[in-house]
C-alpha cells in the first residue's frame, strides 16, 4: 500500500513538472498569451509586414501595449491589413503613428506606436493611417549597390593631366 501511494505521488509530481515545461515553452514562443484584460482593436494597413506575426507585441517606449491579432491580405488596396488589440489602460491620439521594428539584429519584429497629439483618442474599430512598413535588408543592400552603380557609370568631370 505504501509504495503505490509513493508512486502516485512522484506520477502527480512528474505531471505538473510537464505541464510546467509545457507552459514556459508556449510562453516563450509567445503561442500562448494570458491576457485577461480587456482592450479595444484597431486595424492598419501597411506596403510590406516583413516577417511580423499575429501575437507579437504592440510596444510604446519600450513598454508592451498590447498584441497584433490577425493579419489579413486586402486585395482591393493590395495591402497587408493588421488588426491589434491595445489594453484599455492605454490609450492613445487619434495621430498616433504605427512602424514596424525589430529587437535585436536579427531578432523578431513587433508594432511600435508612437503617440500623436490630437486631444480626440483611438477607440474600438479605428484605423491608423499613419504607418511606416518593415524595413527589408534585401532592398537596402539592392539600393545601395543600384546608387554605386549609378555613380561608377557617370563620366568624370576632371580630365587626366
Amino acid at each position: 500500500m505504501q509504495q503505490s501511494k509513493n508512486d502516485l505521488w512522484v506520477g502527480l509530481f512528474v505531471m505538473l513538472g510537464a505541464a510546467a515545461v509545457v507552459f514556459l515553452a508556449l510562453q516563450a514562443a509567445n503561442l500562448l498569451s494570458l491576457n485577461f484584460q480587456s482592450g479595444y482593436r484597431v486595424t492598419a494597413r501597411f506596403d510590406n509586414i516583413g516577417g511580423l506575426k499575429p501575437k507579437a507585441a504592440v510596444r510604446s517606449s519600450g513598454v508592451v501595449v498590447g498584441r497584433i491579432e490577425s493579419i489579413t491580405f486586402d486585395d482591393k488596396v493590395y495591402q497587408a491589413r493588421v488588426t491589434l488589440v491595445l489594453e484599455d489602460r492605454y490609450l492613445f491620439p487619434k495621430d498616433s503613428s504605427l512602424k514596424i521594428l525589430t529587437s535585436g539584429l536579427l531578432g523578431e519584429q513587433y508594432l511600435g506606436i508612437e503617440a500623436g497629439a490630437d486631444e480626440a483618442n483611438l477607440a474600438n474599430g479605428d484605423t491608423v493611417t499613419a504607418t511606416q512598413s518593415a524595413v527589408v535588408l534585401e532592398n537596402l543592400i539592392s539600393q545601395f549597390l543600384y546608387s554605386k552603380a549609378a555613380e561608377g557609370a557617370s563620366p568624370a568631370t576632371e580630365e587626366p593631366k
